[in-house]
Formats: structure tokens, sequence, C-alpha cells
């Protein structure tokens, strides 16, 4: 019997759990988008929210900010910004007859990039080396990102005054694609009773700092993945790429992000091995913005979530898995 969030929550490791009920006295009834955010950052990932304005995606994102304990910046995307601002640049100094290099807003270990689907496909690609190599080549030099480091990103969804598509190869890069949505209606009371804006997050506490943050990334990567969990991946990952309707399958990236989500998802559920529910609770988030679509699912109104639920469907998980203690 595959492990379930209807025996509780599905996150029960301690620590973990005590950043996300940190997390959500200011993003409140939430826990499930809290832990997968969590799961990215453990799994070395970059994450997408992407929503409707004022739902908290800003506000999600500076509350792990300040329960982690990491050095952040923020930078608006707007038409204006250009590579420079993201990365850095360098200039002239008359007095040692060098070039000095100014750091851009992507030297830290978490950068939160506001409504990243609002600026110039040239200032978007300045991130695509900093999302895959954690460093930054400016000049001929290279430098290298504080460790740990994440991007997490913002974006209106497609269809909004002043936004575009981001390419495919931008979208391949964010481990995750996640969306807060509206909430119920006894939290929206909830969020109504308590203080806005700025308040908010002072009720936020540290909870972990950088070098534990490392230490949780060490033990989820640790996690054991039987290789019949590693043949389900593949196997799922291939479905995509041989579906009539999907011009655009998943890539091995993407087949890469979901074992490491699935490790992380076993590690906040308080195991070290791997089960099929782990690949199943976040196979949406890594796999479906992913997919792009051909004109014959575009025509009919098909979307990528429900060929991923086809796809589910006709891919058999593994019936049984044996976990590291040797008991099945």
């Amino acid at each position: 019997m595959l492990y379930s969030p209807d025996t509780g929550s599905v996150f029960r490791h301690q620590k973990a759990l005590s950043i996300i009920k940190e997390i959500e006295k200011a993003v409140i009834g939430k826990e499930e988008i809290i832990g997968k955010v969590l799961m990215a950052v453990l799994a070395q990932g970059h994450i997408l929210l992407e929503d409707t304005p004022g739902v908290g995606k800003t506000t999600l994102a500076l509350a792990f900010s300040k329960t982690m304990d990491l050095d952040y910046k923020r930078i608006q995307f707007t038409p204006e910004i250009m590579p420079a601002d993201v990365v850095g640049f360098s200039v002239y100094n008359k007095v040692s007859g060098q070039l000095e290099y100014q750091p851009g807003a992507a030297l830290c270990n978490l950068l939160l990039v506001d409504e990243i689907n609002r600026a110039s496909a040239k200032t978007q690609s300045a991130l695509l080396e900093v999302m895959e190599e954690g460093c930054i080549t400016l000049d001929g030099v290279t430098r290298e990102l504080p460790g740990p480091y994440t991007v997490i990103a913002t974006q209106n969804p497609v269809g909004s005054a002043g936004t575009q598509l981001l390419p495919e190869s931008q979208m391949d890069r964010f481990m995750v694609r996640l969306s807060l949505g509206y909430p119920e209606l006894e939290d929206e009371v909830k969020i109504l009773k308590k203080k806005q804006g700025r308040e908010v997050l002072k009720l936020v506490r540290q909870v972990v700092d950088a070098q534990e943050i490392i230490q949780m990334q060490q033990q989820a990567e640790a996690v054991h993945l039987d290789e019949d969990i590693y043949l389900y991946i593949v196997r799922l990952a291939a479905a995509t790429r041989e579906h009539p309707l999907i011009s655009l399958g998943v890539s091995p990236r993407g087949s890469i992000g979901l074992v490491r989500m699935s490790r992380s998802a076993a590690w906040l559920a308080g195991r070290d091995y791997v089960i099929p529910w782990d690949v199943q609770f976040v196979l949406f988030d890594v796999f479906e913005h992913r997919l792009v679509l051909n004109s014959q699912a575009r025509i009919s109104n098909t979307t990528a979530h429900s060929l991923l639920t086809d796809v589910i469907k006709a891919v058999s998980p593994p019936g049984i898995v044996r976990a590291r203690s040797g008991r099945w």
C-alpha cells in the first residue's frame, strides 16, 4: 500500500515541518505548496511561481528567505531591465588601471525575480548560466555563486498585459512550476484578520541557516531509489515524448528533476527510500511546464495537465518496492 496523504500530513520530517509551520504564519492554508517549494530547494532546483497577482507569490518567497536566514536579493523585471542588472558589470578604475566587477542581483543565496515574463528575451537569457551552472561569466572571468543557491521567479499568467512566453530553454531550467491559487474561504477570513504587507513577514522567524540547508540537501540526495523507480521515471518521460498530442516531451533534465524531487518528497515524508507515490506527488510540478503541445491539442483545447493524467494511467508503477531495511 502506497504512503498516502490521507494518513495525515505528507510532511513528517521535524525540521522540515518547523520551516513549513513558520512560513504558514505569512502564507495561510498553503502547506502543500510551501512543502513543494522546500522540496525544490533541497533538490537544488529553481522554482517558478505562476499565478494571478495578489495571491502571495512574493510573500512566500520572502518568508522562505527569513526562515532560512539566506542572503537574498529581489529584482523586478520590466522591459527596461538589462542583463547587467542581473549578472553585474565591469567598471574601469582610473586609480588601479583595472576593470572592477560590480555585482548584479544574482550574486546572493536566494534570488527573487518578480514577473520574469515582463523582461526582454535578452535579459531572461542572462539567467540561464546562473540557473544551470551556478556561476557568472563576465569579461572572461567565471565567478562561483554561493551555496545554497536558488532562484524563485514569479510570473503572471500568459495573456496578462505586458507579458510574453518564456523560451523552452528557460522553462526547462526551472525544476518545478507551482501555483498558489486562491485561498479557501476560511483561510481568506484568517488572512483578513492578520497583519498585512510587511507586518506579516515580521511574524516569521529564522529556523535554519545556510549551512543547515546544505546538510539537508545532502541528506535528501542520499535517499535511496530502487532500480524499478528509476525505470518508472524513465518510462514516464518516454511516454511524454511518444504521445501523439505532444510535440516536445520531457527532456533528460526533466527526468533528473523528477528524481531529485522524488528524493526530497521521501525525505520530507520521513523516509530514506522513494516509493511510487513520491514520484506521482511531484510529477505534474516537474513535467507539466516542460511540455509543448502540438496544434491538434490546442485546437481541441487539450491541456498538458490532462495529457499527464493520461500518461500516469498508461504507465504502471512498480507493484512492490523494497525499503533499504529489506522489508517489502
